[in-house]
């Protein structure tokens, strides 16, 4: 259930360029994060993936030229309870065992303002696409970029929770997913 806002986030993680001759853009996995809270009877269930990765060309001052792929593990999913755990790789939810990869690829990145963008892709989740619009903060300090934002998406559109779990009233359709992604590599902003 909540799996498919991971994916989301998980696509997000990429905003990164190399200029010619710079050092090539690289996610820190170990200080990023994707993660997700959907609802289940109204109570705010947050969870997270453990083990996501991002291919990345990306310049702040041609951001329309930049490309980004993001792909997440769901597998790596971390939730309260090992049970719920267990349930959403089922199957049912992410169906793992056949769908082992979310990813996002980038189609187009739009700059808004000063550290602001806009991009556009496609969403995978379980064998299911929808094109989504993820806005995106850049933050520099040092060598790092921090690429932070959040999405909202449907999980029923990607067929995350089938037969009885369909019941919104039991999990709600929205799931929010966010992202703070650390990057280097990145030009100055």
């Amino acid at each position: 259930m909540a799996r498919t806002l991971g994916a989301g986030l998980a696509l997000l993680l990429a905003l990164g360029q190399a200029q010619a001759g710079s050092e090539a853009p690289a996610l820190v996995a170990g200080q990023s994060e994707i993660s997700f809270v959907s609802r289940q009877m109204g109570v705010p269930v947050a969870g997270n993936f453990r083990s996501f990765d991002a291919q990345v060309s990306f310049d702040p001052a041609n951001p329309q030229k930049g490309h980004f792929l993001i792909g997440v593990d769901v597998a790596s999913v971390q939730l309260p309870t090992d049970d719920a755990m267990k349930e959403v790789v089922g199957p049912g939810w992410f169906d793992a065992a056949h769908f082992a990869r979310a990813t996002f690829q980038s189609s187009a990145i739009r700059a808004l303002e000063r550290g602001r963008f806009e991009v556009a892709g496609r969403l995978s989740i379980k064998g299911r696409a929808q094109d989504v619009l993820v806005p995106v903060f850049l933050e520099q300090t040092g060598a790092l970029t921090v690429a932070s934002g959040s999405l909202v998406v449907r999980r029923l559109a990607f067929s995350i929770g089938e037969g009885e779990w369909t019941d919104t009233s039991m999990v709600a359709d929205e799931v929010q997913i966010r992202f703070r992604l650390v990057l280097t590599g990145i030009a100055p902003i």
